[in-house]
């Protein structure tokens, strides 16, 4: 569309006011011929409007009573959410460490016992062993000194001695089987309370350096603490899989 200036469009509605004059008889308001300015600077502040409408790149203020955090609140709010999450997990893994730990303690314990019997019995059977050894040949130096007549009832004993003694000897070595197949039982469970025992204590070092970490709000404390928190987790986890991973030199130490 061709764009029409304002003072043509004045001098078109005067010759259109004249036209009708003429032929109603009666002329038209004046104000009729100012229409076309009023339009244009409705026009004018239409564009007005528009342009107050386009957006700018000046920096929107905050709404009042709202404070715009730094970018120093927001790392201190992320640290310490990082913190939060870090010792749930680790709690959760302790809790998880110590049911195992627990359970691997009564396993000790009744290795132990059955340890302890095994060798008891072993000892009884070697006893048992001894005497109807030493028996036997009592009855063979005796034999010696009786008439002739009465071999064959000491001959009859000292082979029903003998026969004990042999019988202890076998029933002593699966007793000894036993009971040093419980004494490797409890060594590798031992193994293992020693890993978790580790853990723990690596676990709650770390602990006690991320609640540092959430006082001071340093990034740098929260990635010294991550040194504890990943062998700790590490030996737990090798308690649970039963890797040999273990700090012997702690151990020595400690014990």
């Amino acid at each position: 569309m061709v764009e029409v200036s304002g003072r043509r469009k004045t001098k078109i509605l005067q010759w259109l006011g004249a036209a009708v004059k003429s032929f109603i008889g009666f002329p038209l308001p004046a104000s009729f011929a100012t229409l076309a300015p009023a339009r244009q600077g409705a026009g004018s502040c239409h564009e007005k409007r528009n342009n107050m409408e386009q957006p700018t790149d000046k920096p929107v203020d905050p709404p009042p009573g709202k404070r715009v955090e730094t970018a120093e609140e927001i790392s201190e709010k992320r640290l310490n959410a990082t913190v939060a999450i870090t010792v749930a997990v680790l709690a959760t893994f302790l809790g998880i460490c110590k049911v195992k730990d627990d359970n691997v303690v009564q396993a000790m314990q009744a290795a132990q016992a059955d340890k302890l019997d095994y060798w008891a019995y072993y000892q009884a059977r070697n006893i048992r062993q001894d005497l109807a050894e030493s028996t036997a040949v009592q009855l063979e130096l005796a034999r010696r000194d009786v008439p002739a007549g009465s071999h064959a009832a000491y001959d009859a004993m000292i082979e029903r001695y003998r026969a004990m003694s042999v019988d202890q000897g076998k029933k002593k070595d699966a007793l000894k089987v036993q009971a040093e197949q419980a004494e490797k039982t409890y060594a590798a469970l031992n193994y293992r309370d020693d890993q978790f025992d580790i853990s723990d204590a690596l676990l709650a070092i770390a602990i006690a350096m991320m609640a540092v970490t959430a006082l001071t709000n340093l990034w740098s404390m929260y990635f010294v603490s991550l040194v504890p928190t990943v062998f700790g987790v590490l030996i737990g986890l090798a308690g649970f899989a039963g890797w040999n991973i273990r700090p012997d030199a702690l151990i020595r130490l400690l014990s």
